[in-house]
């Protein structure tokens, strides 16, 4: 219970790089959303990626702290949790959003003609599905380098 500093290995290896990564392409996703009018499934989409960014956030914090150990159970199995994150909530729930951000983009296309004077989504929509496509890649990555860490035996997430 030493004074907390900064886990700058963690900040420079390949985790905390993609961490980084989907913490701002994800706060982009859903900004983007909930600054614009959404209906139906966009709030699923919504939800999602608050949900996983809001865990990632969590995730980076006690890894960036070198503090993971404080979590019960899952402390132990870091890398592991590290991976079930990334690879079923990460690139699963990003997966859907940009499916449903795609769809929803697709649905407003044709107000982005020229001449259309009402307001238009396909933008908003568009950008969103964009970034919800490169961050689930980006969980993606980072599953794959817990995997590939898992797969020789080592027990860290560095």
């Amino acid at each position: 219970r030493g004074s907390l500093s900064l886990h700058r290995a963690y900040l420079r290896s390949p985790l905390g790089l993609l961490r980084l990564g989907q913490l701002v392409l994800g706060a982009a996703f859903w900004v983007t959303v909930a600054a614009h009018k959404y209906e139906g499934a966009a709030h699923f989409a919504l939800f999602a990626a608050v949900l996983v960014w809001l865990l990632t956030l969590a995730l980076f914090g006690l890894s960036l702290l070198g503090r993971w150990a404080l979590v019960p159970w899952l402390g132990s199995r870091w890398l592991l949790t590290n991976l079930v994150h990334d690879l079923l909530l990460g690139v699963g729930l990003y997966a859907a959003a940009t499916g449903i951000m795609g769809y929803k983009a697709e649905r407003k296309s044709y107000c982005n003609l020229p001449g259309y004077s009402q307001h238009c989504l396909y933008g908003a929509y568009l950008s969103a599905a964009i970034c919800g496509g490169i961050t689930a890649c980006l969980y993606l990555f980072s599953g794959l380098y817990c995997l590939s860490r898992r797969c020789r035996d080592q027990r860290d997430i560095i």
